[in-house]
């Protein structure tokens, strides 16, 4: 009798099932009051910081996305991060040299706040190209976690995401796309400075209703139009509904002018590529080439 060998993929990271019982209002009612007490000042550019500038902001937010992504963080991670970055730059002022540092060490407070398997501060020292050493890194997340009052369960849009679609009259299959484009749109809001003073519950709010929107949702009793899906999250989130139209539409606008750029660098990519061809083509690569 033969031997067979099977061979099972099985996940190297074991993660929690989703607990529905929490998506109730009274849940929902808490996240609601406790939101206000993890908002950073949205005047802290002004205020506390001589040195950052908001486009400072915006490219070590881009970089802590991106590194994030590349290491298939979970989705609550960035939107976290981001959090601890802007309650901590609120109260502290720092130099602009060390605003990488910072970003690295929100990231590694945020993945032991959600990850299974946490970032380690050598990995993150890399994504620095080695400007930071580890020291540093442990260093400064005493400095955070003095700052942020050892308090990092804060509340982020991320929260809301599921207590919303929960109340949507949506099948499973399409809440799990809707979820993905909501998630996105969190992401890009926190690497835009415009969306600080914003509550994450109107965040969140504006992102599900934005990603109805762009995914041409509709439903039999027109619960998913426009209008009316406004109205009943802004009833939800006990919010006027021409505010949370209003950070839709700037939300909608974010996501056009990132397309746009992304859009811009594949172009500019593509036709440094077609230089670099051109130029090899037009370069002898034989002696016998050159007319004397």
């Amino acid at each position: 009798m033969e031997n067979q060998l099977l061979c099972c993929e099985v996940e190297t990271i074991r993660r929690a099932y989703h607990d529905t019982n929490l998506l109730n209002d009274r849940v929902l009612q808490t996240m609601l009051k406790a939101e206000e007490n993890y908002l950073p000042s949205p005047n802290y550019f002004k205020c506390v910081q001589k040195e950052i500038i908001p486009k400072m902001r915006k490219i070590v937010a881009t970089w802590m996305l991106e590194v994030c992504e590349e290491q298939k963080c979970e989705e609550e991670v960035f939107p976290l991060a981001m959090n601890y970055l802007d309650r901590f730059l609120s109260v502290e002022h720092t130099k602009k040299t060390r605003l990488q540092l910072l970003g690295a060490t929100c990231m590694f407070l945020a993945s032991k706040m959600k990850e299974t398997v946490p970032l380690t501060a050598e990995k993150l020292c890399i994504y620095t190209d080695n400007s930071i050493r580890p020291s540093d890194l442990l260093q400064m997340e005493l400095l955070a976690l003095n700052k942020l009052k050892w308090d990092l369960a804060s509340v982020t849009p991320h929260d809301f995401i599921d207590h919303f679609l929960s109340k949507l009259p949506i099948h499973q299959n399409t809440k799990q796309i809707l979820r993905k484009h909501a998630q996105t749109f969190v992401a890009l809001c926190a690497t835009d400075v415009k969306f600080i003073a914003n509550p994450p519950s109107m965040i969140a709010a504006g992102s599900v209703a934005a990603a109805v929107q762009g995914l041409y949702l509709k439903s039999t009793d027109g619960a998913l139009s426009s209008e009316n899906l406004t109205n009943f999250l802004s009833q939800v989130i006990k919010s006027d509904p021409d505010c949370l139209r209003s950070c839709q539409e700037q939300i909608e606008s974010l996501l056009e002018s990132s397309l746009r750029q992304a859009q811009q660098q594949i172009v500019s990519t593509e036709t440094k590529r077609i230089d670099e061809e051109v130029d090899l083509s037009c370069t002898p690569t034989d002696v016998r080439d050159v007319n004397i």
